[in-house]
């Protein structure tokens, strides 16, 4: 009876560890993804704030890299935060904004890179790569598969003078 007990007891809280996890893991999850925007720096007006939200999606954390400056706590990030916010209020553009700060960190800053004679060229080159080894080894593949060179007489004898 006392093992049947024991075991109960067992069985219990090895349950409760596991809706434990299940509460707590949705909580994790939630406060990893905090973002790393402070209070001083968020706009009055909400619908700037979206809008500078908006645009700080697009552009890339140049120290971390892959994060967005909204994701990161790097002091370059919140600098890029403050002109971004500074540029809305100002009464620039999304597209101005994005603009400004391409203009002064270069196309890199952004997460997702505008098509250019330089990004096209850049995605097309594996490819164009990969087919210039595809032709190469095609054309070197044929070269071997060529009818071999006729013996000379001078072979012809020697071979004759082995197989004798």
């Amino acid at each position: 009876m006392k093992n049947a007990i024991t075991e109960c007891g067992r069985r219990i809280r090895a349950r409760v560890r596991v809706a434990a996890a299940h509460c707590l893991l949705p909580l994790l999850l939630v406060l990893s993804e905090a973002r790393a925007v402070e209070p001083d720096e968020m706009l009055a007006d909400p619908a700037l704030e979206m809008r500078a939200r908006d645009v700080s999606r697009d552009i890339r954390c140049l120290v971390c890299q892959s994060q967005t400056i909204d994701d990161s706590d790097a002091p370059l990030a919140k600098d890029l935060r403050l002109i971004v916010r500074e540029r809305i209020v100002a009464g620039d553009s999304d597209e101005d904004v994005r603009d400004f700060i391409v203009e002064r960190y270069g196309e890199f800053v952004l997460l997702k890179p505008r098509l250019s004679a330089a990004t096209v060229v850049l995605w097309s080159a594996p490819a164009i790569l990969l087919a210039a080894a595809g032709i190469s080894a095609v054309l070197a593949l044929r070269g071997r598969r060529s009818a071999p060179m006729p013996l000379t007489p001078d072979e012809e004898a020697r071979l004759q003078g082995m197989t004798e």
